[in-house]
């Protein structure tokens, strides 16, 4: 396990600087985070933040695209404007969460 000093605190991550240990984050840290891969948070953010740390929370596992649409209630589309290239791996890292089963 890889140690990163992110906003000032030691946080453990993985390979790829994906959270390790999801109650290491919180909203600063997301803040950080959004700002290391070049992206302002606004309130469409924060919704499927929110949403995708409350689905881990209840599924043990982040939700995939497929699932922030079906169940979150937000498009698609809309993930791509909020995270462009590769909206789910960068709503994950952003939220603290693992990487989405699948993403590449």
């Amino acid at each position: 396990m890889t140690v990163a000093a992110i906003h000032g605190r030691d946080i453990h991550v993985d390979v790829e600087g994906f959270l390790t240990d999801p109650m290491e984050w919180d909203e600063s840290l997301a803040e950080a985070l959004a700002a290391n891969i070049g992206i302002d948070l606004t309130e469409g953010h924060w919704s499927a933040i929110r949403f995708a740390r409350s689905d881990f929370a209840a599924n043990g596992e982040t939700p995939t695209l497929r699932r922030m649409a079906t169940t979150g209630g937000v498009a698609t589309k809309d993930m791509f404007a909020l995270f462009p290239k590769k909206p789910a791996k960068k709503m994950a890292y952003v939220a603290g969460l693992p990487k989405p089963v699948g993403c590449v």
